[in-house]
């Protein structure tokens, strides 16, 4: 068989190590050689033997998740293999988390992540009942993250002299060490006036890198499972 789809641009090669690599823009390989947990629904392709089973949050997952509305449906796959993990061809990125740091996420750009890794739903510090209720995830230990975003991300460094803001909708995620709060930037006249769409952003402070997507996220609706 000839053509371009069967060029070496397009065919994947043979595995080269154990764990997360990017096989190509919207597409995350993970060589499986134990366990490891990616998003229900993601994976997209696998050979060896390799088992997908549900992963349970317990009862107090999944209050947080009936109450946030956070993201995080998870599976856990075991045995030894390769996977390949995508999500409605959104780009695709490896984060690497190392011991003693932590990477707050949202919940629905988490694709999937080594086994290593552990982590929690919290309220976003500042959001308060103003921000409709904010919840990411908070990632920490050692190992890699795999995440999907809906085009190319902007990484802004922040500084005690320069913080950034951003709106809540469009924020992927940042590192450990940064403070959050809300921001309003409209004038209540402006406000009775009709506004601008952006009336309040989310303030983030200190030192470190936030992740934003070059568009505000389209509402969030909850799989079902």
């Amino acid at each position: 068989m000839e053509g371009d789809l069967f060029s070496s641009e397009y065919v994947v090669g043979p595995a080269t190590a154990p764990g997360m690599s990017v096989e190509n823009a919207k597409c995350v390989k993970y060589t499986v050689d134990g366990e490891m947990c990616a998003r229900q629904g993601s994976m997209v392709a696998y050979r060896g033997d390799l088992r997908f089973e549900r992963k349970g949050q317990g009862v107090g997952g999944m209050l947080k998740r009936a109450v946030t509305g956070e993201g995080l449906p998870l599976m856990t796959v075991r045995g030894q293999g390769e996977a390949w993990f995508a999500q409605e061809a959104r780009n695709c990125f490896v984060v690497e988390v190392d011991p003693g740091d932590e990477f707050t996420v949202n919940g629905r750009n988490v694709l999937c992540f080594d086994a290593t890794l552990s982590y929690q739903i919290r309220t976003v510090k500042g959001s308060g009942i103003a921000g409709g209720g904010l919840f990411n995830s908070v990632f920490t230990g050692q190992g890699r993250l795999g995440l999907v975003c809906e085009g190319s991300p902007l990484v802004i460094p922040v500084t005690p002299q320069q913080p950034v803001y951003v709106d809540t909708d469009a924020v992927v995620g940042w590192t450990a060490r940064l403070r959050t709060s809300l921001h309003r930037s409209q004038s209540f006249g402006s406000m009775l006036r009709g506004g601008s769409g952006e009336a309040v952003q989310l303030m983030v402070e200190g030192e470190g890198y936030v992740v934003v997507r070059p568009s505000e996220a389209t509402p969030y609706r909850p799989q079902q499972h």
